[in-house]
Parts: structure tokens; C-alpha cells; sequence
């Protein structure tokens, strides 16, 4: 069975429109999270913090060659992340096109980010809106498939904050069963009323920037972005740059409860073990692991209790949702290019903001830039209904 590699990478988020850009931000410890939104009213804008990607749907629309109507600002992100990934790794028209080049999106929000345009359409009884298409969850994916003609696999997932990192897994599959030769993976989300009153609703949105694994803790900073990888067997690297193998995964659904997880940490614990098992690695192997760690009472401690239950002594961690704000679905992919820098340039990014220890764990996460060589890397992506993924990116 074929090793998968990554060979490129795409990604716009909060701190950085390109992955230079992103990657200088963790080394320098940037924060994109501020008190301002200026994509839709909102009554929150001014008053709670988040990771916006700071660029107007008009600008993405000139800079991408975007005109086309109903097109999202979901989509808009989602493109942007793409054309960087097709790029880095050096794909061609005709390849895109190819019927073993698949396609696996994913997303949370899709259009439903223009949330009022929505309601007016659900409601009004005169013919729909330029966006009607685009309320589907797949109707992102279903964009990309359509501006560059792909014709292989194609499919979207929605597993809510473990979306894009489940698409990785399954487009992985795809190649090591033989249905794709490479596959692009990824996620986009942006910013919305739906998700905001959301988790507004649910008491989880901090009124401060976020603070993962600290004893003070407040909530969750919501953010948005996209990212996508280029996945290919290893026969079809020759000559290519190439990044890291994708070694591992795993997925668990505890079914605890539909926003929280169990308290003894079972999904997260699966997820993580079930990785390792698939990496035929030993715990003490991996060397960092990119934390789902979303700066809430509930996951920062059950993902503590889980990696205590796993590694005994666990290795260095961090969250970056410290630095983009929780990106829902688009996180797991936002986190894997994350992981994959950290092997790339045998470097760790610091968590930010931390102060205090959970009381219950007493676990530190990283707190400063550090050069370190690095073998193997954990990405963790913990869902609503308890659908928890972890990825193991190692180097080749």
C-alpha cells in the first residue's frame, strides 16, 4: 500500500493571507484575534473578539478573479487557500481535471454565512437570491469542482470542528485504496451570525482573547479561514518537494453529550490511541502535539485528563487557536499545515496567553519559540457530538 506525502499547502487565516505569512506569524508569536468585525452588523461587533481574516469580500473577489454571482465569502476564502496549494505543489491544469485527482472539501458554515440573505429567502416567495445555491454545506466544494473542472472524486464532510481533518482521512483513503492518485484536502469557514449567536447561546464565547489550558480559561475566541493540502502517493513524488508522510489517524465518536465531552476524556483518549496504532508509534515517539484546545472549561480539561490517560508524561503541546481563534471547520486543516510547519522547520510554536496551570492537570503547554528536532507530530480536532480526529504527520 502506497506512503501518502503531502506535497503542497494553502492557507489564509487571521494571521497571515499566505503560508509565509502564516508561518512567520507562529514564529514571532502573533495574535490575529481583535475586538472588530466588519463583515455584517452584528451586535456583538466591538464587543467580543474575533479572528477575522482581514480582507473584504470585494478585494478577495479582484485578487482571485472572482465575479461569478452567489459566490460566499466561505468560497471566497476556500479558493484563495486552494490556488496557494495547486501551486505550491505544482499541478497542473490537466492533472486538476483528471479523474484520479479527487476532491474532499469541508465546512460547517458553507453559505449559510450570509445568514440574513437566507432568512430572507426562506421566507420571501418571489424567485431566490443569487446565493440560493449556495446554503448547501457542499456548496463550496461544488464551487472549486466547477472552476477548475474536476471530474474524479468529489466529496464535502461535516463533522463540525473535526470536518477538515476527517477530509484528510478520507482523502488518504481514497488514494490508498486506489479510487485517486493524489487528492486535495481541506476546509474553509468564515465568520457568520448563524455561528456566532450559536455559540453565543451555548455560553462558550470568551469576552477576552482566549487562553487555552489556563485555570482561567473563559471560552473560545470564534475565528475563520481556510486551508487545503495536496495529498499524493509516493510514487508520484519523484522530483516534487515533499513536506511530511501522513501516518496516522483516528476517530472516535463518544456520543457523550452534543457539545461537551466525557469527563474521563474517552473520545479524545480513542482518537489519539487509534493514531498511534495506525503509526505502529510508541507514545514517547511523538514529539509535539497541536492541541484542539479551544480555551473552554470542558475541552481543555478532558483533552488534558485524555493526554495524561495516553502518554503518561505527555510531550510538548500548544494550541493555535491562541493565534486565529476556533475556525470550526476549517480548523483541522488550518492545524495540519500548522503540524506540518512544525516538522518542516523542526520548530514549535507557543501557546499564547497562558498564565496559570489547570489545577486538575497541572499541565504547561509551550510558551515560547523553540528549535527542536521533531520526528513526528499529533494534530488533534475534537467535534461537537463528540466526533474527535487526531492526525500524525511524520517526517519523510
Amino acid at each position: 500500500m502506497s506512503r501518502i506525502f503531502v506535497t503542497g499547502m494553502g492557507i489564509v487565516s487571521a494571521i497571515g493571507r499566505s503560508l509565509v505569512q502564516n508561518h512567520l506569524s507562529l514564529r514571532e508569536g502573533k495574535c490575529g484575534i481583535r475586538n472588530e468585525l466588519d463583515l455584517f452588523p452584528s451586535k456583538y461587533a466591538g464587543v467580543l473578539p474575533f479572528g477575522t481574516v482581514p480582507v473584504s469580500n470585494n478585494e478577495l473577489r479582484q485578487t482571485l478573479h472572482a465575479q461569478e454571482p452567489g459566490v460566499t465569502r466561505t468560497s471566497l476564502l476556500a479558493l484563495h487557500a486552494f490556488n496557494e496549494a495547486i501551486a505550491d505543489s505544482g499541478l497542473s491544469p490537466e492533472q486538476l481535471a483528471n479523474t484520479d485527482t479527487a476532491l474532499v472539501g469541508a465546512s460547517t458554515v458553507s453559505g449559510m454565512c450570509l445568514t440574513d440573505e437566507l432568512y430572507h429567502d426562506a421566507n420571501k416567495k418571489e424567485a431566490g437570491s443569487p446565493y440560493l445555491s449556495s446554503y448547501d454545506n457542499a456548496a463550496v466544494t461544488l464551487y472549486l469542482q466547477n472552476r477548475f473542472g474536476m471530474k474524479g472524486v468529489i466529496n464535502t464532510i461535516n463533522t463540525a470542528c473535526s470536518s477538515s481533518a476527517n477530509s484528510i482521512v478520507y482523502g488518504a483513503n481514497l488514494i490508498r485504496h486506489g479510487l485517486a492518485k493524489r487528492a486535495i484536502v481541506g476546509g474553509a469557514d468564515s465568520l457568520a451570525k448563524f455561528t456566532i449567536n450559536g455559540f453565543n447561546s451555548l455560553h462558550i464565547l470568551s469576552p477576552d482573547k482566549c487562553q487555552p489550558f489556563d485555570e482561567q480559561r473563559k471560552g473560545l475566541n470564534l475565528g475563520e479561514g481556510a486551508a487545503f493540502l495536496v495529498l499524493e502517493r509516493e510514487e508520484d513524488t519523484t522530483g516534487k518537494k515533499v513536506y511530511a508522510e501522513f501516518t496516522g489517524h483516528g476517530n472516535s465518536n463518544d456520543a457523550y453529550h452534543p457539545s461537551s465531552l466525557s469527563d474521563e476524556g474517552e473520545g479524545p483518549y480513542l482518537s489519539m490511541k487509534e493514531a498511534l496504532d495506525r503509526a505502529r508509534l510508541d507514545p514517547a515517539q511523538i514529539g509535539f502535539i497541536n492541541a484542539h484546545g479551544t480555551g473552554t472549561e470542558n475541552n481543555d480539561l478532558v483533552e488534558s485528563v485524555a493526554m495524561i490517560r495516553l502518554f503518561k508524561n505527555p510531550p510538548a503541546f500548544a494550541s493555535t487557536k491562541s493565534n486565529t481563534g476556533h475556525t470550526l471547520g476549517a480548523s483541522g486543516a488550518i492545524e495540519a499545515v500548522y503540524s506540518i510547519l512544525n516538522l518542516a522547520e523542526q520548530e514549535i510554536y507557543p501557546g499564547l496567553r497562558f498564565e496559570h496551570p489547570i489545577a486538575a492537570t497541572g499541565l504547561i503547554p509551550v510558551q515560547s519559540y523553540q528549535k527542536t528536532a521533531l520526528q513526528h507530530v499529533m494534530s488533534n480536532s475534537f467535534g461537537f457530538g463528540g466526533n474527535c480526529s487526531s492526525l500524525i504527520f511524520s517526517t519523510i
